[in-house]
Formats: structure tokens, C-alpha cells, sequence
């Protein structure tokens, strides 16, 4: 009971009697419970992790002993096996060896029908005579082409027939990287002769490019040149093992290029697929 006889107990809104809420006068209350146990940091700024960890941002390269990637690849041309100039020539013999009969007819159908053009398509009208010459060089494209097709065969492992070696539907771009090589020769030939030499040995795949990838003829000339280039050394001494094949061959009453054209053709396309990283079979 209290002074004025007010019992705090008989409140109606209090009635257990408590003590009215902190407002200030009073002590803030207190707790019973201990600290927290334990090495936890107070709240506030927390010292940065320990251990091998990297604030976000820019990071130091990896250290280790990871090896060094690779460069990128700078090259047009993968490498195959090594081109060696006895290794071609032995290619070109094994793969004529085995369809002698089927190049030796083409290359007789060949010869008979450049013979029978030259005979027969001759003017002495100017105009003619220019256009008669365009066909029969035409016609010339056409037939290295064929021989081309042929050794692409060979190389992807098909023993060609005699109508595989006109399976090629590009006619346009090959008639056209034709006359394109003729005409850059023509005027290579006109600057002392070596220029021309130059020009003949580096579009010399022009038409495996047109016929094998296949290629535009711009694009295949440029092809060949960068090609050749990569291996100048030894694909130049193959052009002169196989230039002094044929010339054996011609000294032979003729009858020696049955053999040694369709090798030479075989030896420079095994040549181009081995630069280039293509099929040989």
C-alpha cells in the first residue's frame, strides 16, 4: 500500500505491478547473459581475410607452372608428312604403276584429239585464226584439267575410270584460271623470259586450288603462290627433277611421256596435298 492509498498491485492496467518503462531516469536495463565465447571479431571494420585470396579487381596473372599456350596459328597451310623431292617422285610411279592402262588411253585420246584440232581448226582470216587459237587452247585447259581431276582421285584413294577424270562441274572458273595464268605468263615471258619462269612456277597449282578446294580463279592463283612459297626450295628442285623427267621422256621417241607426264602429274599433286595438309592415300 502506498502514500494517499493507491496500491500499485490493484491497477487495473498494470496489474502485476511493475515498474513503468525506461524514460530516461532510470538505468538502462541490464542483461544476464555472458559474451558471446568464442574469437569472433567485434562488429565494426573487419581486418581482410588471411590466406592466398584476391580482392576483386584486376587480377596478377596466374603464377605456376601451367605451360605457355600455343601462338595463334599464322598459317594458310597445315604441314603433313615431310615433301622430299624422292619421296614425290616414288608416289607418282606407285600410283601410275597400279592404272598405267587407264592413263596411258588418256593421255593417247588427249594427244589425238589436240592433234586433230590443230589440223583442222586453221584459217588464214585473222579473226578466225584468233578464234580457232582460243579453242584450241580452251579445249587445252580442259584437258590439263582432266589430268588434274584424275591425280586428285589417286591421291583420295579412288582408282579413277576413264570418265572420272572430266568429273568437274566448274567449268567457267577453270577455263578462266586458265587464261588468267596464260595471260600473266605471256607477260612475264615478255620481261626477259624469267619473269614468265617465275609466274609458271608459282601459279603451277592454280588448278588444283580451282579444282580441289574449289577456288575462284583470283583466289587460286594467289593459293598456289602462297603455297609454293611456304616450301620454295624443295618444291623449285622438284620442278626441275620433273622438267628433266619429261625432257628423258620426249628423247625416248616420244613414247617415254605416256609414262613420265602422268608421274609428274601424280608427283606435283601428291606435292600440293602434303603442303597444304589434304588427303594422301
Amino acid at each position: 500500500m502506498t502514500s494517499g492509498g493507491f496500491d500499485p498491485s490493484k491497477d487495473p492496467q498494470n496489474p502485476g505491478g511493475y515498474p513503468p518503462p525506461y524514460e530516461g531516469s532510470y538505468p538502462p536495463p541490464q542483461s544476464s547473459y555472458p559474451p558471446p565465447q568464442g574469437n569472433y571479431p567485434p562488429p565494426g571494420n573487419y581486418p581482410p581475410p588471411q590466406g592466398n585470396y584476391l580482392p576483386p579487381g584486376n587480377y596478377p596473372p596466374a603464377q605456376g607452372n601451367y605451360p605457355t599456350p600455343p601462338p595463334a596459328f599464322d598459317s594458310s597451310f597445315a604441314r603433313g608428312p615431310q615433301l622430299t623431292v624422292g619421296g614425290a617422285i616414288s608416289y607418282g610411279w606407285h600410283k601410275f604403276s597400279q592404272n598405267a592402262l587407264t592413263w596411258v588411253l588418256l593421255l593417247l585420246a588427249i594427244a589425238v584429239v589436240q592433234s586433230v584440232l590443230n589440223v583442222t581448226l586453221r584459217s588464214d582470216r585473222l579473226v578466225l585464226s584468233f578464234v580457232f587459237t582460243v579453242i584450241v587452247t580452251v579445249i587445252g585447259y580442259l584437258m590439263q584439267a582432266a589430268l588434274t581431276r584424275g591425280a586428285l582421285h589417286e591421291l583420295d584413294g579412288n582408282k579413277p575410270t576413264f570418265g572420272a577424270f572430266f568429273q568437274f562441274s566448274n567449268v567457267g572458273a577453270i577455263i578462266l584460271a586458265g587464261l588468267l595464268v596464260g595471260v600473266l605468263s605471256t607477260l612475264g615471258f615478255f620481261l626477259l623470259i624469267i619473269p614468265g619462269i617465275v609466274v609458271v612456277f608459282f601459279t603451277w597449282w592454280t588448278f588444283d586450288f580451282v579444282i580441289d578446294k574449289p577456288q575462284d580463279p583470283v583466289t587460286a592463283v594467289q593459293s598456289s603462290c602462297k603455297a609454293i612459297a611456304s616450301n620454295v626450295g624443295t618444291i623449285f628442285l622438284l620442278a626441275l627433277a620433273l622438267v628433266g623427267l619429261n625432257i628423258v621422256g620426249a628423247l625416248v621417241l616420244l613414247v617415254g611421256l605416256l609414262v613420265t607426264v602422268p608421274v609428274s602429274i601424280l608427283a606435283s599433286t601428291y606435292a600440293y596435298r602434303v603442303t597444304v595438309g589434304g588427303r594422301v592415300s
